[in-house]
């Protein structure tokens, strides 16, 4: 094959036919395919292929990557087995953030509703809460279809972060809103919350964005404006997510949303309730971290499908999230970006050109086949290595492009050359030829009738034979000489 490409590369005809090609077959045919896959994956045709080849980056690109600024306290099965307690009751909870204060953290969010009380000691907790400012509370906005879940009474407004995900197709956990607002909910809702006073003058903002910032206060860094008004933390900005954003088309992002860049599976540390309670952990884990509370237990139904590859609790998916802020303020890491629309287009149509070319260069069937699957490992790697610098770029409308694109210039070019496209054409006339002769014929007819009933009507008769007359007498005026006698037939000339 190396030979094969080496004599092409070298051949001057080659390249002249080539020109000339991608002029017709190559060019027209990739276009045309191209522009088909465009119109597929403007239509979201392509979208479930491109989540699930995201995903597919996702996992293929896991490493050791293990934050140490995250602690999450997960209520296991097991703990509710013990305990015997379901929900987790208030003086449980209130005894765990007692704990977990000895030890000084920076931040605890607890990702637990706790609007109405739940067992005993509720007091405690509720004392706890209004009284340490490293405790996040959360809720869940109202909704058309959902009153929400309201904060526990008395925690302040600047304390709340609300716990909803967005969530694609099948469930799945690929992007996070930092802010939003609650929707207008078909229910009844008594004492409106931060999470479901729709007329709030404040929006609140998610779990994850509160714990960090409040970790990041420390370091003197706070939340501002970027000039294009999307939320900047320190240096890193944090562009909003658009509808059409990667692999997406017309999501639904209403608030403030952006991809999450997921570490791997291991990268936060979990105990579990009867670790804290019993003492089992050691003391720096807490100290100066974030640390999250909530169920990882599946009775508790808060799990959720990531492009991870496994379902995770919604808990460890904040701590995720959290990470991710962190590092991208503190460590420099870069979050998922994506092309705009018109370079995307722009890299589907140039993938089509180049199984155009492919196809058209290589005439032997196993070459050819192996050339595009070369050419396709090499679309593969390129997306692959752009992912690992966290840019999420097209994979799966390229490759259709690339693979369509090579057969079609194929067809075309064995349709060319066996005289397929010439019968296609010269079919097409006689076509054309036979839908529009029978209509000349029919005009052709139709006035060679109107003229024989003019040529034989009496008042036409009569004006020839005057006519005839009349030249004849002129004739014989210019000359003087007596005309010729008249033939009978000549009147009908």
């Amino acid at each position: 094959m190396v030979q094969h490409f080496r004599s092409w590369f070298t051949n001057p005809k080659r390249w002249r036919s080539l020109l000339k090609s991608l002029g017709g077959t190559v060019l027209l045919t990739s276009l045309g395919v191209a522009g088909c896959v465009l119109l597929l994956r403007q239509l979201g045709g392509l979208e479930g292929a491109e989540l699930n080849a995201y995903d597919q980056l996702v996992r293929s690109r896991q490493s050791k990557d293990f934050d140490h600024r995250l602690l999450v306290v997960g209520i296991s099965e097991t703990d509710i087995q013990t305990r015997n307690e379901f929900p987790i009751q208030d003086g449980t909870l209130a005894q765990l953030l007692d704990r977990l204060l000895e030890n000084q953290p920076r931040a605890i969010g607890i990702d637990i509703a706790r609007d109405v009380p739940q067992g005993n000691n509720r007091d405690a907790l509720l004392q706890i809460l209004e009284e340490s400012d490293l405790i996040a509370a959360t809720c869940v906005l109202s909704s058309k279809d959902d009153p929400g879940i309201a904060p526990p009474p008395g925690v302040p407004d600047d304390r709340v972060g609300f716990a909803d995900f967005p969530k694609d197709n099948l469930g799945v956990i690929r992007r996070i809103a930092l802010v939003s607002s609650p929707g207008i909910s078909d229910y009844p809702i008594v004492n409106p919350s931060l999470c479901s006073d729709v007329n709030a003058d404040l929006q609140p903002p998610s779990l994850s964005l509160l714990l960090s910032l409040m970790y990041l206060e420390r370091e003197g860094i706070a939340a501002t404006e970027a000039p294009n008004g999307d939320i900047q933390i320190g240096s890193v900005v944090f562009n909003r997510l658009q509808p059409n954003a990667g692999g997406y088309r017309n999501a639904d992002t209403p608030d403030y949303q952006v991809l999450l860049n997921y570490g791997s599976l291991d990268s936060i540390r979990q105990v579990t309730l009867t670790d804290v309670l019993e003492n089992r952990i050691d003391p720096n884990w807490v100290r100066d971290r974030v640390v999250l509370i909530g169920y990882t237990s599946q009775i508790a139904n808060d799990v959720f499908l990531t492009p991870l590859g496994e379902e995770i609790p919604g808990v460890v998916i904040h701590a995720h999230a959290t990470s991710q802020i962190l590092r991208a303020v503190l460590d420099q890491r870069p979050l998922l970006w994506y092309w705009p629309e018109g370079i995307e287009m722009l890299w589907i149509v140039g993938w089509a050109v180049v199984g155009g070319v492919v196809a058209w260069s290589v005439r032997k069937t196993l070459v050819f086949i192996v050339s595009e699957g070369v050419a396709l490992g090499v679309l593969y790697g390129a997306c692959y290595f752009i992912f690992l610098k966290s840019g999420w770029v097209p994979l799966v409308p390229p490759a259709i492009a690339l693979v369509g694109s090579a057969v079609g210039v194929v067809l075309v070019d064995r349709a060319t050359k066996g005289g397929y496209t010439q019968a296609i054409y010269e079919q097409v006339r006689d076509q054309v030829k036979v839908v529009l002769k029978p209509k000349i014929e029919i005009d052709q007819e139709k006035r060679a009738k109107q003229v024989s009933e003019i040529t034989e009507s009496g008042y036409f008769q009569d004006l020839m034979v005057r006519a005839k007359t009349i030249r004849e007498r002129r004739a014989m005026e210019e000359n003087e000489t007596p005309p010729k006698p008249s033939n009978p037939s000549d009147s009908q000339s």
